[in-house]
């Protein structure tokens, strides 16, 4: 069948060698069907014979299963694969989840039991296969005959009247090495991401000191003097200066200070700015009922924030960015919480007099300041950087599956 309902089968973007029509059959008449053998996490082993059980195929794996980090001691009748095989899961939560598949590409892997084996002919390309199950019309519409409530269940008749569309063996084989050199890419930066957050995580943790002392796990060369204890109020004064022709910035937990035409959140272009705060760069602010969750920054901006921010403008000895990360440290956010007025989380509110009031350990020097200010500024600059990475190529992913499938 080459036609569907009197439409050419060709998609928006294909390789440039290749302009024949998609065919068009139902799985059963390309590939023969199995179930794996029943195994369960009791079975699990720290070492023994590499198995793949239903769960952490929507969890832990990709289109292509390169290695197994789960093992178990065989029992009799398991299901080993071959390799190339397409596993589909038999049941899960939601139709959504157990409408996806991946190919085991090596031999001698059990396959426990609640999945659904699909052996591809030779027609059929297991890596197109399973990212049209995964992300093609073949999703959706198994998706439809997934039954059941509170448990989903597919079964491989199922599967097997799914309709598939493909092209000649060739031009799968193409598409799925694309998007296999695009999967490798999302898990180089994802890996380097996750790397570099778990440092900057050690970091905050070492390069500041802990438990009373002065002086911290870590420092860099040529800074052996103790910190000193200063109280907030030594070096910060609370700043109320009134504007309402600037840029509109906000605070928040995860991002810090940003302009608020950044963000995704809608404003009111009504609402009156008379009385919104002036922030030079450099002044620290933070929102005075979320300052226990670490909603505070020193910002890198000028501009206006709304009067509910406290905005604490820093003396001579202060490097702000340094600070930008001090605030933040468990110890504090736990001294905010304990000083904050008010009864209850959603009410409680940090004036800056309990602000100033609370005392912190720093480098005499502002030379270690601005080398610990520094450090992490170029950390944080490092993860956006990885962050933005993985969103393009994942947009990128999606748009390329959109438009190479029919």
């Amino acid at each position: 069948m080459v036609e569907q309902h009197g439409k050419t089968l060709v998609p928006q973007i294909r390789f440039f060698d290749f302009t024949d029509p998609w065919e068009q059959h139902k799985l059963g008449e390309l590939c023969s069907f199995s179930k794996g053998c029943g195994y369960s996490k009791n079975n699990l082993r720290d070492q023994g014979t590499p198995i793949i059980l239903y769960g952490r195929l929507y969890t832990n794996y990709e289109t292509q299963i390169h290695s197994v980090d789960t093992f178990v001691d065989p029992l009799e009748n398991s299901v080993y694969t071959e390799g190339g095989e397409v596993i589909v899961p038999a049941s899960g939560e939601t139709a959504e989840d157990i409408s996806i598949a991946s190919v085991v590409e090596k031999p001698g892997i059990i396959l426990g039991g609640d999945l659904n084996v699909i052996t591809p002919s030779a027609v059929v390309n297991p890596v197109f296969l399973a990212l049209e199950l995964s992300y093609g019309k073949p999703h959706f519409d198994l998706a439809k005959r997934a039954q059941g409530k509170s448990v989903v269940h597919i079964h491989n008749e199922d599967i097997a009247n799914v309709f598939f569309d493909r092209p000649c063996i060739a031009e799968q084989r193409r598409i799925g090495e694309f998007f296999d050199r695009l999967d490798s890419l999302i898990t180089l930066h994802q890996r380097k991401y996750d790397k570099l957050c778990v440092l900057k995580k050690s970091m905050l943790d070492k390069m500041f000191p802990k438990g009373g002392s002065l002086y911290p796990e870590i420092r860099f060369a040529g800074f052996a003097d103790p910190w000193e204890q200063r109280k907030l109020g030594e070096l910060f004064e609370e700043s109320d200066e009134r504007a309402s022709d600037r840029e509109i910035l906000s605070v928040s937990v995860a991002n810090g200070i940003y302009p608020a035409s950044e963000s995704d959140r809608e404003t009111n272009p009504g609402a009156s700015l008379a009385n919104y705060k002036i922030v030079h760069s450099g002044d620290v602010v933070y929102n005075s009922m979320r300052m226990w969750q670490g909603a505070v920054d020193a910002s890198r901006y000028d501009g206006i924030v709304s009067p509910a921010y406290v905005v604490a403008r820093p003396n001579y000895e202060v490097y702000a960015r340094f600070f930008a990360r001090l605030l933040r440290q468990p110890m504090l956010l736990k001294q905010y919480r304990q000083v904050s007025q008010g009864n209850s989380k959603d009410t409680q509110v940090l004036k800056f007099d309990d602000f100033a009031s609370i005392g912190i350990s720093m480098p005499v020097s502002e030379n270690e300041q601005r080398r610990i200010g520094g450090f992490f500024d170029l950390l944080d600059s490092l993860i956006t950087l990885h962050q933005r990475k993985l969103e393009l190529l994942r947009n990128i992913k999606k748009s390329m599956l959109d438009k190479m499938f029919v």
